[in-house]
């Protein structure tokens, strides 16, 4: 194999993927709006309200219109009928509240994209018409509705209907689903897109409960976040109850040709016939993955726990609605290497959905806690090395994404400074935030920080909190209760300082350091291809091998490691991302094909997103990239379309 041994100094620089649930790293910077004011009838509202006006208005986020100041949101009632032919979601929303003052004269909701034609006020136990005002639209935030409120009203109800563009909702034709019979919708509100299908104040500060009624076709089923009868038959009609208050991006709905599979008296998988015994086999380790949890953790307070497996458009790996986590299929490669995710979305029913950020600018209180919980799952389930590797390949994409950000995006507790909180999404609030927990462990003592973390859980469950609130709780449960181990000023640079902290801890894994070993040799001319010793790689190794190898390959190089191990091939989704970006960095054309239809038929953010802007780099992708993406677009979901229109048609 002719690889030039000077090549090797390029493994210096480690680009490894990210994990499975940091999908929203690409995610497209949005600028700051100007300002427009116009006056109405009843409320002063903007076209653009200034970043000011909004923390003025509600300072404890500042990306809802919701006068959470004044009303507290109890309890939803949706009433829905699923509309494929007009891609609408058509009903009504009963809002059941608490006035916070005694001179209320509004509740203030939060929408986007949607028609609603009229709103009724339940006063003296009936239901009269009310006055309503539906504002323009910001870009970021939607269109203000606000509700006139009469003495003594506290449920208002609101008919709208959704318009097909919404952004939380994804409407797919038959043609786009594993069986090619049924349409599929589903829903994805996290950040700010819940307002997008259901008129409320859309803030995660705001907890409720919620019953739903969903009418479909006949044909199809309805799943939610909610309380789901695994013996449900198909009827047209769906009835929900969730119980516990969630913050309003997790409200979530899936609508398709789906059928039902056990895993255990409490966990099971929902997802097309084509797929579901593939994902069963693949994820039947879910339930010991929830006592694992409830060991490590305290008890699981959700009752039951499923999986939604979506079609391969959904944007993220997985998204942790309660109760029924939606996943992508690209995860169900046939040996669980993959199966990380479940331990993250699983996760997420302690960290992020019981305790809950605030708003976006806290957005790693959900996320870095969930990464680490998530890797001591997979430390309990498969062993030490294997939780070792996944951080280590965590860790080196968090130090090339660090390269690649506006820095400000580096900080934990990050200003949006009005932007769209999708532009948070990156691995920083997952990987800098999870190796945070893992410093304070190994600062402490993983049997003192475990009691930490029980007593943390316990004490804000069912709330959503501030950084300053985990910091002042920090302060007082552990590092004034073992004085002198880290100070304050540790503390405050690993929060609120941009880019990594010296002190961050640096993840090795035995067995990464003997394939560098190996790679080494091999690109030196020591040993052959064959000589690599790849028989009993694990997803994992091969990630951190194709992932650094350098960029200068050569044409015959990358044809003799094709034609050796067949990575053009691969089914395994992460494996082939890292050879099909590869390829196109040293110019292997022979992928081309493959290529295509990999982007074609996955709409999943992190795998997709890397590889057009690879292709964007030189004239003749472009035009590959624009001619693939003119047949994809329609099967990505919004979010994909969005982050990909501005990088595809620049």
């Amino acid at each position: 194999m002719k690889i030039q041994h000077t090549l090797f100094c390029s493994l210096a620089v480690m680009a490894a993927l990210a994990g499975c649930q940091q999908d929203g790293s690409d995610e497209k910077s949005k600028q700051e709006t100007a300002v427009s004011q116009v006056e109405t009838k009843e409320v002063e509202v903007s076209k653009v309200e200034s970043v000011e006006k909004r923390k003025a208005h509600n300072p404890i986020d500042d990306h809802t219109y919701g006068n959470l100041h004044e009303v507290k949101l109890e309890h939803l009632d949706l009433d829905l009928t699923v509309d494929f032919a007009a891609k609408s979601l058509k009903g009504h929303v009963d809002l059941s509240f608490d006035r916070l003052k005694d001179d209320v004269s509004a509740l203030v909701l939060d929408t986007r994209d949607i028609d609603v034609s009229k709103v009724e006020l339940y006063q003296n136990d009936q239901w009269v018409a009310g006055e309503f005002e539906l504002a323009e639209k910001d870009d970021v935030m939607g269109s203000k509705l606000t509700v006139t409120l009469e003495e003594g009203v506290d449920k208002v109800r609101v008919h709208y209907a959704t318009q097909p563009q919404a952004s939380g909702l994804q409407w797919l034709t038959p043609e786009q689903t594993d069986g090619k019979k049924h349409p599929f919708m589903y829903s994805q509100a996290q950040a700010i897109h819940a307002r997008s299908f259901v008129p409320v104040q859309d803030s995660p500060a705001v907890r409720v409960t919620y019953n739903a009624t969903i009418r479909t076709p006949k044909e199809l089923l309805a799943v939610m976040s909610a309380f789901n009868e695994p013996d449900t038959e198909l009827d047209g009609e769906y009835s929900f109850e969730m119980p516990q208050a969630i913050p309003t991006y997790l409200i979530a709905i899936g609508v398709g040709d789906l059928k039902f599979k056990a895993m255990s008296n409490r966990t099971g998988v929902y997802a097309e016939p084509a797929i579901l015994d593939a994902a069963v086999a693949e994820f039947d380790d879910t339930e010991e993955m929830v006592k694992v949890t409830e060991e490590l953790y305290g008890p699981y307070r959700w009752g039951r726990y499923d999986l939604l497996i979506l079609p391969p458009a959904f944007p993220y790996g997985g998204m942790e609605n309660p109760r029924l986590s939606f996943i992508t299929p690209t995860v169900i490669a046939g040996d669980k290497s993959l199966v990380s995710l479940i331990a993250h979305e699983l996760a997420h029913s302690w960290s992020g959905n019981l305790v809950t950020n605030a708003n976006w600018h806290d957005f790693w209180l959900n996320e870095g806690f969930t990464s680490y919980v998530e890797n001591r799952i997979m430390e309990e389930l498969f062993g030490r090395e294997r939780a070792l590797m996944e951080q280590s390949l965590a860790v080196q994409d968090l130090r090339q994404a660090v390269q690649d950000l506006p820095k400000e995006y580096t900080v934990l507790n990050v200003d949006l400074k009005g932007a769209d909180p999708d532009d948070a999404f990156s691995t920083v609030p997952y990987t800098k935030g999870q190796m945070f927990l893992v410093w304070l462990e190994e600062k402490f003592g993983r049997e003192v920080f475990d009691a930490f973390l029980v007593n943390y859980f316990d004490h804000f469950s069912f709330q959503s909190i501030t950084t300053q609130q985990f910091e002042a709780y920090l302060k007082e449960n552990l590092l004034d209760k073992h004085p002198g181990v880290v100070t304050d000023e540790q503390i405050r640079i690993w929060i609120h300082e941009p880019m990594l902290p010296e002190m961050m801890p640096n993840p090795t894994s035995d067995a990464f350091n003997i394939v560098n070993q190996k790679t080494k040799q091999l690109l030196s001319g020591e040993i052959t291809l064959a000589q690599l010793g790849t028989e009993k790689w694990t997803v994992h190794e091969w990630l951190h091998f194709i992932n650094n190898l350098p960029a200068g390959m050569s044409n015959d190089d990358m044809v003799a490691m094709d034609m050796e191990f067949k990575l053009t091939e691969s089914t395994n989704n992460e494996i082939a991302h890292a050879w099909l970006l590869l390829s196109l960095k040293t110019g292997y054309d022979v992928v081309m094909p493959r290529l295509e239809s990999y982007l074609i038929s996955i709409g999943r953010r992190k795998l997709i997103v890397p590889l057009y802007k690879q292709l964007m780099e030189t004239e003749q992708g472009a035009e590959f990239a624009k001619r693939v993406y003119k047949v994809a677009r329609p099967g990505y979901h919004p979010l994909a379309q969005a982050t990909l229109d501005d990088i595809v048609n620049k």
